[in-house]
C-alpha cells in the first residue's frame, strides 16, 4: 500500500509557516505605523493620517478606520500603541471639524501662495509647471517644510496668549478689574494681533474661494471669446461682401 503523497503532508506544515510569517509581517507593520505617527508632526493632522489634503471626507473617514484597525492597543504591541492612537484619533476629530479644517487648508494655501511667489511665479501655477517639477529639495518636500513653518507661529501665537491669560490673572498688583496697565496694554497688542491672523485666514479662504472660481469658470471665458471671434469674423466677412456688392 502506497503511503501519503509528499506534496499532500508538505502543504499543512508550509500553510503554517505563511501564517507565522504573515503573524510577524503585520506585528512589525504595526510598530512601523506606530513609530511613524509618533514622528509625524502633530500640527498637521494632514500628516498623522499620511492623507493628501484634497481627499474628501469619506476618504479621511476610510483611512482613519484603517490605521486605528492596524494600531489599536487590544492588537499592537508598540509600547506607546496607545499614544499613537490618540494621536490619531485626534487627527480625525480635527479633519472633521470644518471650521479647524478651513482653517488648516488655508494656512496650507498661504504656504503655497508664499513659495510660488518666491519663484516668481502665480498662485494659479499646477504643480506641473517646469519650475517646479525641477526643484531641489523637491516642491512636495518644499511645500511641507513650509507648512509646518506657518503652523508653529500659529501655535506659538495662541500659546503667548494663553500664557498672557494666565499672566493676568495671577498678577499680584491688579486694579478692581483683575488686570494691570501694562497687562492690559500687552493683551490689547495681542489681541489685535490674533485679529489680525484672524483676518489673513479669512482673506485667505476668500482667495482660495475666488480663484477656485475663476478656474472653474475659465472653460466658459474661453468659449464666449471664441464664440465672440467667430462672430466678429463673421460680421466682417459679410460687410466685405456687402462692400463688392456696391462696387
Amino acid at each position: 500500500m502506497s503511503g501519503p503523497s509528499t506534496s499532500t503532508t508538505k502543504r499543512p506544515a508550509n500553510d503554517e509557516i505563511d501564517k507565522l510569517l504573515n503573524r510577524e509581517l503585520t506585528a512589525v507593520s504595526r510598530d512601523v505605523e506606530v513609530d511613524r505617527i509618533l514622528r509625524a508632526f502633530k500640527l498637521n493632522p494632514y500628516d498623522i493620517l499620511d492623507i493628501d489634503p484634497s481627499a474628501s471626507p469619506e476618504e479621511i473617514k476610510k483611512r482613519y478606520k484603517q490605521l486605528s484597525l492596524l494600531i489599536h492597543p487590544d492588537k499592537a504591541t508598540h509600547p506607546k500603541a496607545q499614544d499613537a492612537f490618540d494621536i490619531l484619533k485626534k487627527a480625525e476629530n480635527d479633519l472633521s471639524d470644518k471650521d479647524k479644517r478651513e482653517n488648516l487648508d488655508a494656512t496650507i494655501k498661504q504656504a503655497r501662495i508664499e513659495l510660488l511667489k518666491s519663484l516668481n511665479l502665480p498662485p494659479s501655477t499646477k504643480d506641473d509647471h517646469a519650475k517646479i517639477t525641477s526643484l531641489s529639495p523637491p516642491w512636495s518636500q518644499q511645500m511641507r517644510e513650509k507648512t509646518k513653518a506657518l503652523l508653529i507661529d500659529e501655535e506659538l501665537r495662541k500659546r503667548r496668549y494663553a500664557h498672557l491669560i494666565v499672566f493676568l490673572l495671577s498678577s499680584p498688583n491688579r486694579d478692581n478689574n483683575g488686570f494691570d496697565r501694562a497687562a492690559k496694554l500687552a493683551m490689547a497688542n495681542e489681541g489685535r494681533e490674533a485679529q489680525q491672523k484672524d483676518e489673513e485666514v479669512a482673506s485667505r479662504k476668500r482667495k482660495a474661494e475666488d480663484d477656485k472660481i475663476w478656474e472653474e469658470s475659465r472653460e466658459e471665458r474661453v468659449g464666449s471669446w471664441r464664440n465672440f471671434a467667430s462672430s466678429s469674423t463673421g460680421n466682417k466677412k459679410r460687410k466685405k461682401n456687402k462692400v463688392e456688392i456696391l462696387g
